[in-house]
């Protein structure tokens, strides 16, 4: 007892120093637990990426400029696609930003219309869960279903009405949008479906016409454009030398192999991990140090008070033994300060 009162009596005897290194080692647990956090969801979001995006080829237009610079396709390439050998099904994609302006949502990815087809989905190893009503598969055309992230942005739920894109604050006069009912809200995924706003291929192919320049909105049949196509491979297929057949067989294509798609997440995953990482522990090193330098400072400054409790007989054992808790408990109390507000950012944040 006598002992846990000299360590008390020791911390509050120089509280500026003491509570200044109590704050210097919390900010650095803060940072440490904070950017851990960040760095372990960001690999997260990249592994959901990964499994998203490796079960098929990705076809878009292979020039840099198509209309109104988005590389639109001609849906008539959809049956040369299919005729490529080792393609076991091809499913068209049409859509458009939902949203006029703004940025993307929690996983960084911009907010999407995005068509879908029923057919897809036996072939798709990414599966999406509704986490209220319908899931994708089932739509018609004027329904919707809502990942995650953008239903809780837009503040809809099941069975309201939502109007999509979404209008930005100042509408230009050619801005069009069309109302949608909510028929299902997706389980969060951590990756591009949390921000998509799932419709049929003719509502797609409408948003996608509609966010063609005015000038090219009467000129062209959105019906027979797409955005891209989702190709999948038959079984024991190599996916990224069907993606090479589909660029040698079909001109004006460009097919993505799964895997320059997964190097390029695990590649900016490790840089990501190593900065956050780096930088949490610099600031954790930064607050060990301050406790350092409290301590060698408080035994300088008591270096009298040292010598008398050695000559009425304290062994060094003992007095080493005082000090050295003397700094696990500003530690200890620094730690848990830093580790509850590390804990209490990333509630807020998620």
């Amino acid at each position: 007892m006598g002992t846990l009162l000299e360590l008390l009596r020791n911390l509050t005897r120089r509280k500026l120093r003491n509570g200044l290194t109590i704050g210097g080692i919390a900010i650095g647990v803060l940072a440490l637990s904070t950017l851990g956090a960040l760095a372990e969801k960001n690999n997260k979001l990249l592994e959901g990426g990964i499994q998203y995006f490796s079960d098929h080829v990705s076809v878009s237009d292979s020039s840099a400029n198509g209309f109104g610079g988005g590389g639109l396709l001609k849906l008539s390439l959809l049956d040369q696609v299919k005729q490529v050998d080792g393609v076991a099904a091809a499913f068209p994609s049409a859509g458009a930003a939902a949203q006029g302006d703004g940025p993307g949502f929690s996983t960084g990815v911009p907010p999407e219309i995005v068509s879908t087809e029923p057919g897809a989905f036996a072939y798709e190893k990414f599966k999406l869960t509704a986490k209220l009503g319908r899931g994708p598969e089932t739509l018609a055309d004027g329904e919707v279903v809502l990942g995650a992230d953008i239903a809780k942005v837009v503040g809809k739920g099941l069975g309201d009405t939502v109007a999509l894109p979404v209008p930005p604050k100042v509408a230009r006069a050619d801005f069009i949008n069309h109302q949608f009912r909510v028929v299902g809200i997706l389980d969060k995924t951590l990756t591009a479906p949390d921000n998509f706003a799932y419709v049929t291929l003719h509502d797609g192919q409408r948003a996608l016409g509609d966010s063609l320049p005015p000038a090219l909105r009467g000129q062209v049949d959105a019906t027979q454009l797409v955005g891209g196509i989702d190709v999948y491979g038959k079984p024991g297929v190599n996916l990224d030398d069907l993606a090479g057949r589909i660029n040698k067989q079909v001109p004006g294509l460009k097919a993505i192999p799964p895997s320059e798609v997964v190097k390029a997440f695990q590649s900016f995953s490790a840089i990501f991990s190593a900065i956050t990482t780096g930088s949490a522990l610099l600031a954790l090193i930064v607050g060990g140090l301050s406790v350092i330098n409290t301590m060698l400072m408080s035994v300088t400054e008591r270096y009298r008070e040292i010598g008398l409790k050695k000559a009425i007989g304290a062994r060094t054992r003992h007095i080493l033994t005082e000090y050295v808790a003397e700094a696990i408990a500003i530690g200890m109390v620094g730690g848990a300060i830093g580790l509850s507000l590390g804990w209490l950012t990333t509630t807020v944040i998620n």
